[in-house]
Parts: C-alpha cells; sequence; structure tokens
C-alpha cells in the first residue's frame, strides 16, 4: 500500500500540472479541423516570436528525432562536424553524426566540467567546420554549457552552423536564437515545458534554411525539413498526422510562458535551480557539475560515502521518484529533475523527502535544514 502520492522529478518527462492534463484529455479533433488548425498556427507563431527564429518545425516524434533533423538537414556526408560534449548526450550526438558518414572531432572534458570556449576557438582555426554542436544542458552531468559566448566566437565563422541541444534547457535556460547567434535549435515537449512526451521542436535560422536548399535531396523521409515547411506555413495541409491533442498541450504550456514572460521563466529557474543546489550541498550532498557550470534546469548530487543507489529505492517509499546516474556515475549519483512547471511546494516537500530518505539510511540529518537553506535562498532573491 503507498502512503505517499509520487511526485516523478526526474529529468524528463517533468510534472504535468493540470491545465495541461486537460488538454491530453480533450476529444480528439479532426486535424483539419478548422478551430485546430487555428491552435495550430497559434503555436508555430508564439514558438517562433518568443524563441526569435524564421522557421520552427513541430512534429510527432522524440527529442532523438529532433537531433536527427537538425543534422539530416544541414550536413551531408563527408561535412567535418566538431561535437562539443559535455557528456552522454553529446557522445551520442556524435554517434549520430558518425552514422550520418560525417567527419566528427569530438571536443570533450571531464563530466562535471565545461569544455573552455578557448579550446573551442582553437579548434575553428585550425579547422573549417560546416557546424559545431552543443548541448546547452547534458542531463547525465547537469553541466550547462557557455552558449552566448559560444554564440559569439561562432559568429566569426559564418560558414559554420551553430546547433544547439536544448532537450534539457528549452524554456529553463536562456536561448535566444537570433540574439545568441543559433541556427539549430533542438528540443522536445517533456521537460522544461512540461508538457507529455511525443512532440519534437526544432527551429531554423534563415542560414540554417539555405544550408538546407544547398544540400539537395537527403535519404531522410519523415525528418527532412522539405516535407514539414509547407505544413508548418499552413497547417491545414497535411503530410504526417499532427498529435491533435499534444499540439493543445503546448499551446496551453505556451499560453503559460506567455504569461509569466519567458525571461522571467529563466530567472525562476536559475533562482530555484541555485537554491536547490545549495540545499542539497547544506544537508551532506556534492553536485557533480562544478560552480559556473551548474544548469538550473538538474541537479546531478553524488551519494555521500556509505550511501549506495539503494537511496532512490527509499525515496520512492518517500514520495518521490528521481532518475539513476549514466556512464561513469551510473549507481553513484541521483539525477533531480526540477524545471517546467514546477511550484515551491512540490520542491519543498522533494527537500524534505531527501532528508527522511537519508535518515532511513543512517546518514546524520539534521531535519530541515535543507527546507530552510532553500526557502532562505528562494525567498531573499
Amino acid at each position: 500500500m503507498k502512503m505517499n502520492r509520487e511526485l516523478v522529478m526526474i529529468p524528463g518527462p517533468t510534472p504535468v500540472t493540470e491545465p495541461i492534463r486537460n488538454e491530453m484529455e480533450r476529444e480528439t479533433a479532426a486535424f483539419k479541423d478548422p478551430n485546430f488548425i487555428e491552435d495550430f498556427q497559434q503555436v508555430i507563431s508564439d514558438l517562433k516570436n518568443l524563441w526569435g527564429s524564421s522557421e520552427v518545425f513541430v512534429v510527432a516524434g522524440s527529442g532523438t528525432l529532433s537531433m536527427e533533423m537538425a543534422i539530416s538537414n544541414t550536413l551531408k556526408k563527408s561535412d567535418p562536424v566538431l561535437v562539443i560534449s559535455h557528456g552522454f548526450f553529446g557522445d551520442r550526438m556524435a554517434e549520430l553524426c558518425e552514422r550520418k558518414g560525417l567527419e566528427v572531432d569530438v571536443l570533450s572534458c571531464e563530466w562535471g566540467k565545461a569544455v573552455p570556449v578557448e579550446e573551442v576557438e582553437k579548434k575553428l582555426s585550425n579547422k573549417n567546420y560546416r557546424a559545431v554542436t552543443v548541448t546547452h544542458v547534458d542531463t547525465s552531468t547537469g553541466t550547462k554549457a557557455p552558449l552566448e559566448e559560444l554564440g559569439k566566437l561562432l559568429d566569426k565563422h559564418q560558414d559554420t552552423l551553430f546547433i544547439v541541444d536544448g532537450v534539457c534547457s528549452t524554456a529553463g535556460e536562456p536561448e535566444f536564437i537570433n540574439e545568441m547567434g543559433i541556427d539549430i535549435l533542438l528540443t522536445a515537449s517533456q521537460k522544461a515545458f512540461g508538457v507529455p512526451p511525443g512532440l519534437a521542436i526544432v527551429w531554423a535560422s534563415d542560414k540554417a534554411l539555405k544550408r538546407r536548399e544547398k544540400i539537395g535531396e537527403i535519404s531522410e523521409y519523415y525528418a527532412d525539413f522539405n516535407k514539414w515547411l509547407p505544413i508548418m506555413n499552413d497547417p491545414s495541409k497535411y503530410f504526417g498526422t499532427p498529435p491533435v491533442n499534444l499540439i493543445w498541450a503546448l499551446k496551453k504550456s505556451l499560453e503559460f510562458i506567455k504569461t509569466e514572460g519567458l525571461k522571467e521563466r529563466f530567472k525562476r529557474h536559475q533562482v530555484r535551480g541555485k537554491a536547490i543546489q545549495k540545499a542539497l550541498e547544506g544537508i551532506g550532498l556534492n553536485i557533480l557539475a562544478e560552480e559556473g557550470a551548474r544548469a538550473s534546469t538538474i541537479s546531478n548530487a553524488l551519494y555521500p560515502e556509505g550511501i549506495d543507489d539503494t537511496f532512490r529505492k527509499v525515496l520512492k517509499e518517500e514520495g518521490v521518484v528521481v532518475a539513476g546516474g549514466l556512464g561513469p556515475y551510473a549507481d553513484k549519483l541521483f539525477r533531480l529533475g526540477h524545471m517546467g512547471n514546477i511550484d515551491i511546494n512540490e520542491l519543498v516537500t522533494v527537500i524534505s523527502s531527501i532528508e527522511r530518505t537519508l535518515f532511513r539510511l543512517d546518514y546524520p540529518v539534521e531535519f530541515g535544514k535543507g527546507v530552510n537553506i532553500f526557502l532562505d535562498n528562494i525567498m531573499r532573491n
């Protein structure tokens, strides 16, 4: 018998608020229904306007599809590409590029650190890359890339596209396509948007769209920008069936974002992210990502000596579900997502549950210490 309601606090899917859930429960409409077409047009318009992009693609699929769309439409076989990797998902991008037959160079670093911009600059001075990719926030490490600095650097290399994996950052970390020199921004619905899984979202700059035209025919079909452009320009047209209820859910999420303000949403994530990390450190847990490179959307907390991955099982009994470590940190840490539409009450519950779990595992705990640190940082910022 479950004694506690479970809060799913993994790095995605994130908790879905009732108004967004209600959109999923609506009776599905025909995808050529005039009201749905109007709603889909609004979603496309909002995504373009909020993130400052010439074009956006919203299709049924996962974040991995977004990655494939980004690469397939901008690079052809044997093109040189530089992948900046801060962990598991940067390495996944490298693998995807290799399967595409690209000439791949990987610039990586110790997990928990960020690749210095100077190292990227050195690579760019020695070789002409057709694209540079980076995962803005890698969920395996909780590390955040210096996106703005990278954008300024890439602005000096006009023949090189800047491709950003924003799956664990978009709508939670600052990303402005034109302002930051981003050519492709890719993400998915289930993380900082707070929408159920199932939507792949890809923004493209004018430069990226011109690159697509230069490439000509590509082998991919479903992932081809040119197949989807007519639909993005006029959702009454057909290529593949749109996930009607997910589009409605995303529309509701975007209404929340517009009401809150995108910059205010970024600030909220920054303040709460720092507060959570200080609270975790205050009760004796270390954060894998080094200071200055920590994401606002996720915290990867290392288990203290004497604690193993049993922690997650006990924490689940206390009502909170978190994700395990990946790669070399499997069984050595837990990954706590704190993005999207999660409220303060839920975050207080999470920290309290972590304290109770540590106590049950015979780790010295001062009850309320983490909660107090969290609230002190939230209320004073």
